[in-house]
């Protein structure tokens, strides 16, 4: 997001500039007519003797400080007026304005509209995971990853599939997070699926994603299978979309919550791909040489070790050269893939004795058992993971947290006692069970508590400059209120839209604010000129709105127009809309607010001591 600051700030400057410079020069040249004044060389100054242009006194030629008399004016007239001569309107106006901004910021809470770290992007591809119970066959696990595949491409949105079956697939960023890399067991399919190009499908890929998950799921569900559906995510890749870090003193106390959480998230509806780290891992059959027997048979251990290595792994005998070939083609000796995956044909082996060939299964001992499972740790620390992605009823992490909060307030932790859930902080010991959440939200609270923190500096920094520049500590409260007027359409035109209030929303927010101030200064500005020319403080106020209001709808509607370039994108959707409509709102607003509030500040002594030092500056002259 840095580029979006940078550039900001340098296109102020670099504007700045320009009114300064180019913008004077500019209007010489296109007002000369305007302004009767002869035309000029290529130096800029006047050929000959200028002639002096009488004006034509029938043509009436407004001040810089008149605008015309519109129905709309006079209206604003009335209304202002009311306004600073009755307090009960004034209270009443004031009061709307808080039930607005309540009212606003209520559709967040009410869920109308929601809150996400970043909206989903179109993409052009999107992934499927299968897990299937361990153990299972590579070729039973292609099968199934094979008839998703079939499934997929009868969609006309779907351009080509890929299927990897006991090897992953290429990963892409994500997939670094995700350790998509380390998939290589035989019962883990990967499903690469492209899509068509953007301009030639109406869905976006998320939608795609939803609408064909109910149909795969079913296929996935028959074979006994764990599906994930892995989009591209726009923002920085995390584990999964909600993940629940479960810390504790032993396996057991941490394989209980665990599994508690996990039922907790496949109860609640919109929650889906739920899955943990606590699944069984692959069966194992060891072949446990009877070191005894193999003696008496004089068999040397060493045999046997190398004849099963061979069957399962091969051995490589020697190599020969093809005609006409750059290299050696290694011969391998092994068992056929059909006959290694049968315990029966490998124990039917024979191996050279004292007395002949024995056979494998007079030597060996068949144990059944399971590999040991994965232990993971973060921040040295032994760690469970409960993960799960959102789709359908709920798409934001907040409204799908909430739910599940709810689910493990009855949850009992160690000793009986609640379980304590973190958000930002990390656990400082595993004495007792905690859980903390991770995923998206984490990466959520930690760019919103940022940009809030920033724009509190912001607003410091503002109220600073105002402070220097007006001279008074009340002034730049006047100043300042209508920034959070601005939500009064910001959050409304995010529900309108169906747009989710995103980390871009915020940005709009922010960067909206220094427009809003800036148009709440010239007002300001405005009046304070207007009473030191000794204009009465109500007169002022009233002018103030009347006369800066076209600069401000210049401004809102060069805001409007420069924004709706990025309406069309998912991305950058939120910056726009808090920018158009922030504006919008603000400008409306702002036009009745901020002269009122100053003359209430201004009433008790500001505007007294203007008019004074405007007739002292009269008198010394």
């Amino acid at each position: 997001m840095r580029p979006i600051p940078v550039g900001a700030s340098l296109a102020m400057i670099f504007s700045l500039v320009i009114a300064f410079v180019i913008s004077p020069w500019a209007s010489m040249i296109v007002f000369r007519k305007e302004a009767h004044l002869p035309e000029t060389d290529a130096s800029g100054l006047h050929p000959g003797t200028p002639e002096t242009v009488a004006p034509d006194p029938a043509q009436h030629h407004a001040g810089p400080d008149e605008v015309p008399e519109t129905r709309f004016t006079q209206l604003y007239r009335k209304v202002m007026h009311a306004l600073l001569t009755q307090a009960r309107v004034r209270w009443m106006f004031f009061g709307g304005v808080v039930a607005l901004l309540l009212g606003a910021m209520s559709l967040v809470g009410f869920g109308v509209v929601k809150v996400k770290m970043l909206p989903f992007d179109n993409k052009s591809e999107f992934m499927v995971q299968l897990d299937l119970p361990a153990g299972t066959p590579r070729e039973d696990a292609l099968a199934v990853g094979q008839d998703l595949a079939r499934r997929l491409l009868k969609e006309p949105t779907v351009k080509d599939v890929q299927v990897y079956a006991g090897e992953a697939a290429p990963f892409t960023f994500v997939g670094m997070v995700r350790h998509s890399f380390l998939r290589q067991e035989a019962e883990m399919v990967d499903i690469q699926v492209n899509l068509v190009p953007k301009g030639d499908r109406k869905e976006q890929s998320h939608a795609i994603v939803v609408r064909l998950r109910p149909e795969l799921e079913k296929i996935s569900n028959a074979a006994g299978a764990r599906m994930k559906l892995v989009e591209i995510p726009p923002g920085p890749p995390v584990m999964d979309t909600i993940v629940a870090e479960i810390y504790g003193p032993s396996d057991a106390e941490r394989a209980r919550l665990s599994n508690e959480v996990l039922a907790a998230f496949k109860s609640v509806d919109g929650i889906v791909d739920v899955d943990s780290t606590l699944n069984a891992p692959n069966p194992k059959i060891s072949l446990v040489l009877d070191r005894e027997k193999a003696a008496l048979h004089g068999v040397a251990p060493a045999h046997v070790i190398q004849t099963l290595y061979m069957a399962g792994q091969g051995h490589q005998a020697g190599a020969f050269h093809i005609l006409r070939g750059s290299s050696q083609v290694p011969v391998v000796v092994q068992l056929a893939p059909g006959k290694r995956q049968r315990l029966e044909q490998i124990l039917q082996l024979t191996v050279p004795g004292a007395r002949g060939m024995v056979p494998v299964r007079e030597l060996v001992t068949v144990k059944e058992g399971r590999e040991e499972a994965a232990i993971h740790h973060k921040n040295l620390m032994p760690v469970t993971y409960v993960f799960s992605d959102l789709a359908g009823a709920i798409e934001s992490p907040v409204y799908a947290l909430a739910a599940l909060n709810k689910k493990i307030d009855a949850m009992k932790g160690t000793a009986g006692a609640p379980v304590p859930r973190l958000g930002l902080a990390h656990p400082e010991n595993t004495e007792s069970l905690s859980l903390k959440w991770d995923g998206e939200w984490h990466i959520t609270l930690e760019v919103f508590r940022d940009l809030g923190l920033a724009f509190a500096a912001v607003l410091v920094l503002i109220f600073v400059l105002v402070v220097g520049w007006f001279e008074s500590f009340q002034i730049p409260w006047v100043i300042l209120v209508p920034i959070p007027l601005s939500l009064i359409g910001i959050i409304p035109a995010h529900g309108l839209m169906g747009a989710f209030f995103t980390a871009t929303s915020m940005i709009g927010f922010i960067a909206g604010a220094g427009i809003i101030v800036r148009n709440s200064i010239i007002l300001v500005d405005f009046i304070e000129l207007k009473l030191k020319e000794g204009m009465s403080l109500e007169s002022a106020v009233e002018e103030a709105g009347v006369v800066r209001f076209r600069p401000m709808l210049l401004t809102a509607s060069a805001v409007l127009v420069g924004s709706a370039v990025m309406l069309a994108d998912p991305i950058f959707q939120g910056l726009a809309i808090s920018l158009m409509a922030g504006e919008v709102a603000a400008t409306l607003l702002s036009r009745i607010a901020v002269p009122v509030l100053y003359y209430l500040v201004a009433r008790r002594g500001h505007a007294a001591n203007l008019q004074r030092q405007a007739a002292l500056a009269a008198e010394e002259e």
